[in-house]
């Protein structure tokens, strides 16, 4: 078979074993389609089919066809933080910044701490976790935001599932998510400082500045079909300005989107543009994270680091937000409601962790301990949360 033939074939997999294991077995109501993409991508990695059927894994996952796939992945997965940036509504949190700061501050923080002695514990544990080029301060501040991380576009996703994205709890558990959705890119531009190349970063930041103040002066002209054609392109500039300077094109995608006003663009449109996105290429980003998972260190240790892990996001995101409505006095059970909601990990820190890898801030162990804590994080929201939902009702 040709290159062609292989990847239609690869594509063929990619699409539908997940559509067919969500359907058959009804998973919508504890793992929705997303997470079982991302599993899936998981059991077609290296790490499972690989080592099941080691000759068909070649052939079919070739390199020349995994280069394809890659190339379609960090597009798909650019857009997609394009847009979670877009969505940002930093106007109504300043209007209600002292709860959104409060609560988001503490919701960030618990999980950080937690995530943090993990980490330590992690390192003190067994060698193997941390990249050869991270310092021990990046590792550890690495896997604790990880640990802090809110998807939220794919809060959006439950949220809706839920029935409650434009009731008052979903409106404000999203402004909570999007704060501390900006504070966690800060962090990991923080963690990705290159002090060999700091000049380029600084120049980049500063012609970011300028053109951002002329791209939204042209944009606000122009009508909504040409600023998503413009808006795209102003995607790939950034994002390769941004990994030219040594930070990465995600962080770029992510600034390209967040000085963009989400009023710009029909709501309904913009719901619409993130739903295909999902249905058409973002499962290959899956497959293509699925492909980096790695046991080496070994099966047992990397599930015990992904249990310790999902602990320290779990608690430490609770203890967060709990503290958070005692100090601004909310409702009995709210803190808890909007505690799990907000401890939704999936696409973002899976992205998040994909940009460690790249950096080699941690080892593809660690990548694989923090994809499976993000799967088992996402799974437990819905059937945690909508419950209590229904006796509120």
């Amino acid at each position: 078979m040709n290159i062609t033939e292989l990847f239609l074939i690869a594509m063929t997999i990619i699409l539908g074993v997940p559509y067919l294991i969500w359907r058959v077995f009804r998973t919508d109501y504890w793992a929705p389609l997303v997470v079982v993409q991302i599993v899936t991508g998981i059991v077609l990695g290296p790490g499972v089919l690989g080592k099941i059927f080691p000759d068909y894994y070649a052939t079919v996952f070739a390199p020349p066809v995994i280069g394809a796939l890659n190339g379609i992945a960090w597009w798909a997965v650019m857009v997609f933080v394009w847009i979670a940036g877009i969505e940002l509504d930093l106007r109504e949190v300043w209007r209600r910044r002292r709860e959104c700061g409060t609560t988001a501050g503490l919701a960030l923080a618990g999980p950080l701490v937690a995530g943090c002695l993990a980490a330590l514990g992690m390192l003190a544990w067994r060698d193997g976790w941390m990249g050869e080029a991270a310092a021990t301060w990046q590792f550890v501040l690495g896997v604790g935001m990880a640990c802090s991380v809110t998807a939220l576009p794919i809060l959006i996703l439950l949220l809706e599932k839920m029935n409650i994205l434009r009731e008052p709890l979903g409106m404000r558990v999203l402004r909570y998510a999007s704060l501390d959705d900006l504070a966690i890119w800060g962090v990991l531009a923080i963690i990705l400082l290159d002090w060999q190349r700091v000049g380029h970063q600084a120049a980049f930041l500063a012609v970011f500045a300028v053109t951002a103040w002329l791209f939204r002066k042209w944009m606000a002209r122009l009508k909504e079909s040409d600023r998503w054609y413009i808006g795209l392109i102003w995607l790939a500039a950034c994002g390769y300005g941004a990994d030219w300077s040594g930070l990465h094109y995600m962080v770029g995608a992510f600034l390209a989107g967040a000085v963009m006003d989400r009023d710009w663009f029909t709501l309904e449109h913009l719901d619409k543009l993130r739903e295909h996105v999902l249905l058409v290429v973002m499962p290959v980003f899956f497959l293509s994270t699925g492909l980096r998972t790695n046991w080496s260190v070994g099966g047992t240790a990397v599930f015990v680091a992904a249990a310790l892990l999902l602990v320290a996001s779990v608690a430490g995101k609770l203890a967060g937000v709990g503290l958070a409505g005692k100090l601004l006095g909310w409702a009995r059970g709210d803190a808890w409601t909007i505690g799990w909601l907000l401890q939704t990990k999936a696409l973002i820190m899976i992205i998040f962790v994909n940009i460690l890898l790249d950096r080699h801030v941690i080892t593809s162990e660690t990548f694989t301990a923090l994809l499976l804590m993000a799967v088992a994080s996402t799974m437990l929201t819905v059937p945690i949360v909508a419950p209590r939902l229904k006796r509120l009702v």
